[in-house]
């Protein structure tokens, strides 16, 4: 070996020496703030839960992720509802308990248990909703008490008549009757009043927070709230936070905050958290985001719709999992976009 080349390794192995010590030495200090800020973080495998929709499952791998928060984005008649219903089915058959927040009270119990979800594990709250106590107090007739009390009969010609001739008699039974049952008068604006039912109904006045509960913002604050709680007390392994039937001038302006503290909350307690709605509004605190386009009829009956076509894009994966083998040749492109067939329950098997 040569000096030249004897100089060079020697110098090599003092660049190697003094980097590694010199990342040792800048680890140590930010120990406190940044801990192992030089070293690569360790390949987490995130667990997902299924979907029951095997074109889903097999393009994101697994199903829908744990302990993070997916948004489900489409419009009216595109399958995100099916889908939620989906996922929350293959977990409640499991014996997992789940929570629906309804903001605009759109759930069907019908549907849901038609999708296959077990109804006992299913908490579904209802935003907005108030009941209106309605109170029937039935009339009593009472007669009064002197009519009650048997009069002394009035001697006469006839054993006891009101007069001395049967024609009197005639007339006096008449003012009996008028004195017994009132002087009133029905006339022609009285009669509708005669033909009610029998009975008084008193509605109490409508409460203005009853009526406040009713606009969008109010819902939208009882919902988000309610959304809070249950991610803090944990024990439910999805909550669903159906907001699809609010338009995107009520979503876009809720604050950030609320999705990024949904998130943190998700990823403590292990809760699957699905928002559902037109358009995305939770932006980089979404872990998956997911776009449905508009149903396509795909039945064979013209006449009758009996099976629906769905296509779902992924928008936004966070937690994709990157290959650490690099290829010779050009990468084949991913797929991101999947599309299945819903059937109605009117249609039968085929």
């Amino acid at each position: 070996m040569t000096a030249p080349s004897m100089y060079r390794r020697r110098y090599g192995e003092d660049t190697m020496t003094s980097a590694s010590s010199l990342r040792v030495q800048i680890e140590s200090a930010l120990a406190h703030k940044l801990p192992s800020a030089l070293t690569p973080r360790a390949r987490v495998v995130r667990p997902t839960t299924p979907t029951g929709i095997d074109a889903v499952d097999g393009l994101l791998e697994g199903g829908l992720p744990v302990g993070a928060l997916t948004e489900i984005v489409g419009p009216e008649s595109s399958g995100r509802t099916s889908l939620a219903l989906s996922s929350i089915a293959q977990l409640t058959a499991a014996g997992k308990v789940c929570a629906w927040v309804d903001v605009g009270d759109m759930l069907k119990p019908e549907c849901a248990a038609a999708a296959g979800i077990a109804l006992p594990y299913l908490l579904w709250v209802r935003c907005g909703i108030f009941r209106e106590s309605v109170h029937t107090t039935p009339a009593r007739f009472k007669l009064p008490q002197s009519c009650l009390v048997r009069p002394e009969p009035i001697k006469g010609l006839h054993g006891g008549g009101c007069g001395t001739h049967p024609r009197q008699e005639s007339k006096s039974v008449a003012r009996a009757l008028e004195g017994f049952f009132g002087t009133e008068k029905l006339s022609n604006d009285s009669v509708g009043s005669v033909l009610r039912p029998f009975g008084n109904t008193v509605r109490p006045a409508q409460d203005a927070r009853s009526a406040a509960q009713l606009s969008p913002w109010a819902r939208i604050e009882q919902a988000l709230k309610v959304t809070d709680l249950l991610l803090q007390g944990g024990g439910f392994s999805a909550v669903v936070l159906d907001m699809a039937s609010l338009s995107a001038k009520y979503t876009s302006r809720i604050p950030l905050a609320h999705w990024f503290r949904y998130r943190a909350a998700a990823e403590h307690s292990r809760s699957s958290v699905l928002l559902l709605s037109q358009h995305a509004c939770a932006n980089s605190s979404a872990g998956l985001v997911l776009h449905l386009d508009g149903c396509s009829e795909s039945s064979q009956r013209k006449t009758v719709l009996t099976a629906g076509a769905h296509r779902l894009q992924i928008h936004r994966q966070r937690f994709m999992q990157e290959s650490n083998v690099i290829p010779m040749k050009k990468p084949v492109t991913k797929v991101t976009a999947a599309e299945w067939e819903t059937h109605a329950a009117w249609a039968g098997r085929r």
